[in-house]
């Protein structure tokens, strides 16, 4: 009786210890394989550095778990294979444009992969496919990172408070312009004097732009010379003219005048006929008349030479003239 009860002890601490065991790797299973027991297809994405991910860990789409690590492959030191399995019926919610991104379940929770989905359109994974990969910068990067922007941070403050030091000192353009109010009230009437100087200046192109606009325009005499080559030539051969008859004119006057004083005097030819009252009547009334005519064609070349169309024709021809007598 005592050996069939030791059997039975034995039979039953047998059945524990397996029954242990196998719940023990039950649970190793189930923990490292949880989609075991479902349908899977298998994806992968290359990685330069996995931060910590093991088999096991977490798949997640949008934020829903949808598989597990199933493998990870070292390839050489940048290039790092990351097998995952994924719930079969996920596979056509996942695009092949779809990114994988290794994160962490919270602030320090487990290592995990996310899928992203992708911009655009693109067709279903395929059992074996890869996916592309976004490699995270790690917290030691970011670390590394903030110490320098901190180092940077520190000497652009030291540069600041140097700069404000020298403000507060007067010293430097700024310094100066700060503290001495003499030369900001300088300052401030320079741009005063600018502000008016532009507004004089725009009012003067205004100004310039309708006299522009109205010589243009062929209703006026500046127009019509700007357009019309043929009728500025033919003021300028009028001009011409009129000048050569001033010039022929001012002689025969004074050629006359030299016969009238001949004639006054008793002297030449002329002494005959000036004895003739009646003709040397007539004589002095053409001689009259023709110093009228002079002087009011001097009176008119006179408003020429000031007319605003042409006083520039006038002055080019006294610089002709200086310039004939000088050589």
């Amino acid at each position: 009786m005592a050996n069939k009860t030791s059997i039975q002890n034995m039979k039953l601490g047998l059945f524990v210890v397996l029954g242990t065991l196998l719940v023990l790797v039950a649970s190793y299973l189930i923990g490292n394989r949880q989609n075991m027991f479902v349908q899977n297809f298998s994806v992968n994405a290359v990685f330069k550095n996995v931060n910590g991910l093991q088999v096991g860990n977490n798949v997640r789409f949008s934020g829903i778990n949808i598989g597990t690590v199933d493998k990870i492959d070292m390839l050489n030191d940048t290039t790092i294979v990351v097998q995952m399995k994924v719930e079969k019926k996920m596979r056509e919610h996942i695009r092949k444009n779809a990114i994988a991104t290794i994160g962490s379940d919270g602030l320090v929770g487990s290592m995990l992969v996310n899928i992203v989905p992708g911009v655009g359109e693109a067709v279903s994974v395929e059992d074996g496919d890869r996916l592309e990969s976004y490699s995270r910068i790690s917290s030691q990067n970011m670390l590394n990172t903030l110490s320098v922007t901190n180092e940077n941070a520190a000497l652009l403050t030291s540069d600041l408070l140097r700069v404000t030091q020298s403000l507060t000192e007067g010293k430097g353009t700024l310094g100066k312009l700060l503290n001495d109010t003499k030369m900001a009230d300088d300052l401030e009437q320079t741009i005063i004097n600018l502000k008016y100087s532009s507004e004089k200046v725009s009012q003067t192109l205004d100004d310039l732009q309708i006299l522009m606009k109205g010589a243009q325009s062929d209703q006026t005499i500046t127009g019509m010379l700007l357009s019309d080559s043929i009728s500025a030539q033919k003021l300028k051969n009028i001009l011409i003219n009129l000048d050569s008859s001033s010039i022929e004119i001012n002689r025969t006057a004074q050629n006359l005048n030299q016969w009238v004083g001949e004639i006054k005097n008793g002297q030449g030819a002329l002494q005959l006929v000036t004895q003739d009252t009646v003709l040397a009547n007539q004589l002095m009334r053409t001689m009259q008349n023709i110093e009228e005519g002079t002087e009011k064609f001097n009176e008119n070349m006179e408003a020429l030479k000031h007319n605003f169309l042409t006083r520039g024709y006038f002055r080019k021809l006294e610089k002709e003239q200086k310039k004939a007598n000088e050589n």
